[in-house]
């Protein structure tokens, strides 16, 4: 795990596949997203290595990824975990937007998938991980860092990005990337449309991105990215 302050108080955690956010505000702190199951163990390092007290979780959508280190780190931390009404209910898996064993079956003649696929079976990627706790964002969303949720669904139907306005940085966890371990790319790029839930509004949730007042941008994949919201919007479709 990596470990990096990309703007006053705003620290880019880099897992072995997957990233997770932290915002810190005096001693509080605000962590989005927590990796896979397996991720867990770094989850726990990044926040003591940033310090202070962790008052709430944010999820940008539920995917194992994203959620999986939650149950065990909220066996510890009795704090809120907010997101939107519809990811709220996917997290406590009412119901489930996915991708499962067959839709990766289905790519594993690619040469990147075999390290990959290796990787979601020791990180706990077919493990059943919830969130039964996880909620709607209360009006208003008032939590160390002062993120401002944005829709953008697609990836999953509840996805949502975070702006952090004083560091004009983004969050934009699976609705815009800048690598994978199945992309031999680097930079600005859509997410293999498989893992999508809705390619097509998939798709509109870039446009939304493109209009949001950030240089900085934080994915849920890949490296940090510097430069404007719109300008890694247009980097990603022109590939």
């Amino acid at each position: 795990m990596r470990l990096t302050e990309v703007a006053p108080q705003v620290y880019a955690a880099t897992g072995r596949a997957v990233n997770w956010t932290i915002l810190k505000d005096g001693d509080d702190l605000t962590l989005i997203d927590a990796g896979y199951p397996g991720d867990l163990a770094d989850v726990r390092t990044s926040l003591a290595e940033v310090g202070g007290r962790l008052r709430a979780v944010l999820v940008t959508h539920a995917h194992v990824d994203h959620i999986g280190g939650l149950p065990g780190l909220l066996a510890t931390y009795d704090v809120p975990v907010y997101t939107s009404a519809r990811e709220a209910a996917h997290a406590r898996r009412e119901f489930l937007e996915q991708a499962g064993p067959t839709d990766v079956a289905r790519i594993a003649w690619r040469p990147r998938s075999w390290p990959w696929i290796r990787h979601l079976l020791t990180a706990g990627a077919l493990d059943d991980v919830s969130v039964p706790r996880a909620e709607a964002f209360p009006e208003p969303l008032e939590v160390p860092g002062r993120p401002v949720p944005v829709a953008t669904p697609g990836h999953t139907s509840g996805h949502t990005a975070y702006l952090l306005p004083g560091a004009k940085a983004l969050v934009t966890g699976d609705a815009l990337v800048t690598g994978h371990p199945l992309s031999g790319d680097v930079g600005p790029q859509r997410i293999a449309s498989f893992f999508h839930h809705d390619v097509a509004v998939a798709e509109q949730a870039l446009d939304i991105l493109a209009e949001v007042d950030a240089t900085v941008i934080l994915p849920g994949h890949g490296p940090v990215h510097h430069g404007s919201a719109a300008a890694a919007v247009a980097a990603a479709r022109a590939r």
